[in-house]
């Protein structure tokens, strides 16, 4: 089956448009440019609506294939092709974090859910990294994965956090797995689950427990003299970051008491998506252990569930993970679970 692709970027267009405002001069251009091609994403991701994917046999064999290249500051994808699967590290660090990155991404996916690539099909993972000049962003353009090195003011280069890319790749599963559409709470719900398995990535290549990990998203991207320690916190959303360049106050809601009802950014996929994420960090942590264990499986299980809708609300999602819960674990884990999504204001049923 030809699937087509939603296309998401990372830096949300709020963050976007605060700098194009007030930021230095080259930062103010960088954002300008990002903007400027966020906007033509957005246009693509409307033209190239994902399809859910059809149950298809499990793999027996993995099909790691990654392949980097280097965009030499440049539009034209892919690029130069510098380092292959097998091949050794380089000298340049962008091409050995998207490597290594999309690597760990690969085996979250395949060792923990056996899911074979983004299409379960062994999708080979391709990656530009020095996309355009100081480009403010990083984005799965529905066959691979493009790096900017940001302005060095405001954001860092978008290969130094392992979650970015965790991140992406997981719009290309979710689009196959449920295919969530990217607007209101089912475009959260989308935004979310890539926050959600992108920590499970880091959580993971980082050997940490639940407890142990920050649950940041997007830790190390901002550039020295930045307030912040990251894009979105899933532990406390709203404290990423408070800094005027940044359009001040992280503005995710950690419950939908603070629910924010908005035309801007599809619906405020990347604001609310704070609620299930603090789900999520909530479910995980009551249960111990590796988040990609028993609550990672939950989360998989109900984004892969043909019950889930791709018009899915807050609520819809919740349920499916209830029942999920309960068909995995029993029914001590689906109260876990249900009492998560009830700290966030959220009834699973």
């Amino acid at each position: 089956m030809n699937h087509r692709h939603g296309v998401c970027s990372f830096v949300p267009p709020y963050i976007l448009r605060a700098i194009a405002a007030q930021g230095g001069r080259a930062s103010m251009l960088s954002a300008q440019r990002a903007l400027a091609h966020d906007e033509a994403l957005r246009q693509l991701r409307i033209a190239r609506a994902p399809a859910r994917e059809e149950p298809a046999a499990p793999a027996t064999t993995p099909h790691k294939n990654r392949t980097v290249y280097d965009g030499k500051h440049l539009t034209r994808l892919p690029g130069t092709k510098v380092r292959s699967e097998g091949g050794k590290a380089t000298s340049d660090v962008a091409v050995n974090e998207a490597y290594d990155g999309t690597g760990a991404t690969f085996d979250l996916y395949w060792n923990v859910f056996h899911r074979d690539s983004i299409d379960n099909a062994g999708l080979p993972l391709l990656s530009t990294v020095h996309y355009g000049q100081a480009y403010d962003n990083a984005f799965w353009d529905g066959s691979q994965m493009i790096f900017g090195d940001g302005d060095g003011t405001i954001f860092n280069r978008f290969t130094i956090s392992v979650d970015v890319m965790g991140h992406e790749l997981t719009h290309g599963v979710t689009d196959h797995l449920a295919a969530l559409e990217y607007q209101g709470q089912s475009g959260a719900l989308n935004e979310s689950m890539s926050d959600v398995f992108g920590s499970m990535v880091k959580q993971r290549m980082k050997g940490q427990t639940a407890a142990q990990a920050d649950w940041l998203i997007g830790a190390g991207l901002l550039a020295k003299g930045i307030n912040g320690v990251a894009l979105r916190s899933m532990k406390a959303p709203g404290t990423a970051y408070d800094d005027a360049r940044l359009g001040g106050k992280d503005p995710q809601p950690a419950t939908m008491a603070g629910y924010v009802e908005t035309d801007d950014d599809d619906g405020g996929v990347h604001i609310n998506s704070g609620i299930p994420n603090r789900a999520f960090f909530l479910v995980a942590t009551a249960l111990g252990g590796s988040s990609w264990d028993r609550a990672g499986k939950i989360w998989y299980a109900a984004l892969a569930d043909p019950a889930l809708k791709s018009t899915a609300t807050f609520t819809q999602f919740a349920t499916r993970t209830s029942a999920q819960a309960k068909a995995l674990y029993g029914a001590d884990v689906q109260k876990t679970v249900k009492a998560a999504w009830k700290q966030v204001g959220i009834t699973a049923r």
